[in-house]
């Protein structure tokens, strides 16, 4: 989990209203967003938050990564039904025979998976075919940055990661930069600024924030100095 989850609870509730747990159906929902907002921490939040009311679950890390390997998805099969039956002898080579196996032990199982950083579509194929792969109840989720990997695979219940509101994005820089929620009003004034040149993106303003933690305030108006120079440079290069 992040380590200062703000704006954190608010998303998974949308996300949650998206998933209608409780309801006997099967759902695929997709968590995008194309800018790197860190969607894993939101679905991670997600999982920990509902996956007791599954028989069984699993969060798959790094898909689009893992997959590259010779045998990648292979092996990611075998992750998801380890992961879902508590079953560590799973032998097979080729991974058509991986889609057998898996439709054929989770089809009468509600289970809540998640797919994390998918890039290609036949990674959905290959380990999300489709809803009757999978028990009544279950919640398939998948994030990614390629909204149309999405709609390819007919996922029609799309959340768009929404970016942090300025209240939101000034408390995250503020616990990164000051360890706390709330800045001396000479640091407040400076952080506003470098706040805005992050446009509410999370890893941003963590790394602005730890890189000027215990810094003088001198520092932070050097700081912000240098991002309106880039952000100069930025406008100048597009008008041209």
């Amino acid at each position: 989990m992040a380590k200062y989850p703000v704006g954190i609870e608010s998303r998974v509730q949308d996300i949650s209203e998206l998933l209608g747990i409780g309801v006997n159906d099967v759902r695929m929902v997709g968590i995008w967003e194309p800018n790197g907002i860190d969607k894993t921490t939101i679905a991670k939040a997600v999982y920990n938050s509902i996956a007791h009311e599954f028989e069984c679950s699993c969060f798959l890390a790094s898909v689009g990564e893992n997959s590259v390997a010779p045998g990648g998805l292979v092996e990611l099969q075998k992750i998801v039904l380890s992961e879902i039956l508590g079953e560590k002898q799973l032998d097979w080579t080729h991974v058509d025979k991986g889609i057998n196996v898996i439709k054929k032990r989770l089809s009468h199982k509600k289970v809540l998976l998640i797919l994390d950083k998918v890039n290609q579509l036949d990674q959905l194929n290959k380990l999300v075919g489709g809803s009757d792969w999978f028990g009544l109840g279950s919640r398939i989720i998948i994030t990614t940055r390629d909204k149309h990997l999405l709609t390819a695979h007919q996922v029609n219940l799309i959340y768009k990661v929404k970016e942090l509101y300025f209240d939101e994005a000034f408390e995250l820089f503020s616990w990164n930069a000051f360890r706390r929620n709330k800045l001396p009003d000479d640091y407040a004034k400076v952080a506003t600024a470098i706040v805005h040149f992050a446009k509410g993106l999370p890893l941003a303003l963590t790394i602005i924030g730890s890189l000027l933690c215990g810094r003088s305030i001198d520092q932070w108006k050097a700081a912000l100095d240098d991002y309106k120079r880039v952000v100069d440079l930025e406008i100048q290069t597009l008008s041209k």
